[in-house]
C-alpha cells in the first residue's frame, strides 16, 4: 500500500507541476495582450485628439472659421544687433498682428509707439546666434506676441505674423 501512495503523492507533484509550468508559459502571452489592448485604446485616443476622426483640433478650426481674423501692420523696424565685432549687424522686421476683433487691434493702436520702443529695446539686445534656425525665430515670435499681450492687456492678440526678416 505504501507503494500506491507513493505514486499518488508523485503524480499529484506532477500535476501541480505542470500547471505551474502552464501559468508561467502563459503570463507572457497575456501580458503581451494587455500591452497590445493599451496600446490600441491609446493610439486610438491620440488619433481623436489629433483630429483624425473628427475629434480634437478639427472642432477648433471650425470656430476660427466662424470668426474672421483682422490684421494690423507694424511699421518696417531695422535695428543693429548686439555684436563684439566691429562691423555692426542689422536685423530688418516686417511684422502684421492677428487679432480675434477689430476691438482687439483698437487697443494695439493707441500704445504702438511703446510698443516700438519695447521691441527695439529687446532686439538690440539680441544677437545673430539668437535668430539662427527656425527655432530661434519662434521664441522671437513668442517673446514679441508676449510684449504686446502685456502692453494691450486685458485686449489680446492671436498671433504675430513675419513678413520679411532680414539679418545682415
Amino acid at each position: 500500500m505504501a507503494k500506491t501512495d507513493d505514486v499518488s503523492d508523485e503524480e499529484g507533484g506532477d500535476g501541480e507541476e505542470g500547471a505551474k509550468e502552464d501559468a508561467k508559459k502563459k503570463l507572457p502571452m497575456m501580458m503581451i495582450a494587455i500591452g497590445a489592448v493599451v496600446l490600441l485604446l491609446g493610439g486610438g485616443g491620440g488619433a481623436y485628439f489629433m483630429g483624425l476622426f473628427g475629434g480634437g483640433s478639427m472642432d477648433s478650426s471650425k470656430s476660427e472659421a466662424q470668426a474672421p481674423s483682422v490684421y494690423f501692420d507694424i511699421p518696417e523696424m531695422v535695428v543693429n544687433l548686439a555684436s563684439g565685432r566691429k562691423r555692426p549687424q542689422y536685423l530688418k522686421l516686417k511684422i502684421a498682428i492677428e487679432a480675434d476683433s477689430q476691438k482687439n487691434i483698437d487697443a494695439l493702436t493707441p500704445k504702438m509707439p511703446r510698443i516700438q520702443d519695447m521691441f527695439q529695446i529687446y532686439l538690440r539686445e539680441m544677437r545673430r546666434s539668437d535668430l539662427e534656425g527656425s527655432a530661434g525665430v519662434y521664441r522671437l515670435k513668442n517673446e514679441l506676441m508676449r510684449r504686446i499681450n502685456i502692453t494691450i492687456h486685458p485686449a489680446e492678440i492671436k498671433r504675430v505674423l513675419f513678413k520679411e526678416i532680414i539679418i545682415q
